[in-house]
């Protein structure tokens, strides 16, 4: 009898729990692939986009000569 008790009965399957196991993954890797995304296009945008900081500050000393004509 000992014998029978020391024996583990099979546990059956639950496919529920594969299920929602694979959805959360699913899910967080399109979490990650938007943040990777997002990152990546915002680096791209301030690249093409940057300006050196004195550069923009400096102006014309002179005004151009029929510039507004």
């Amino acid at each position: 009898m000992s014998e029978d008790r020391s024996r583990k009965s099979p546990r059956k399957k639950n496919p529920t729990f594969a299920i929602s196991v694979f959805i959360v993954v699913v899910v967080l890797m399109v979490i990650g692939t938007l943040f990777f995304n997002a990152i990546r296009e915002k680096r791209e945008f301030e690249r093409e986009n940057a300006q050196p900081s004195a550069a923009s500050d400096v102006r014309p000393a002179v005004p151009a000569i029929g510039a507004s004509q």
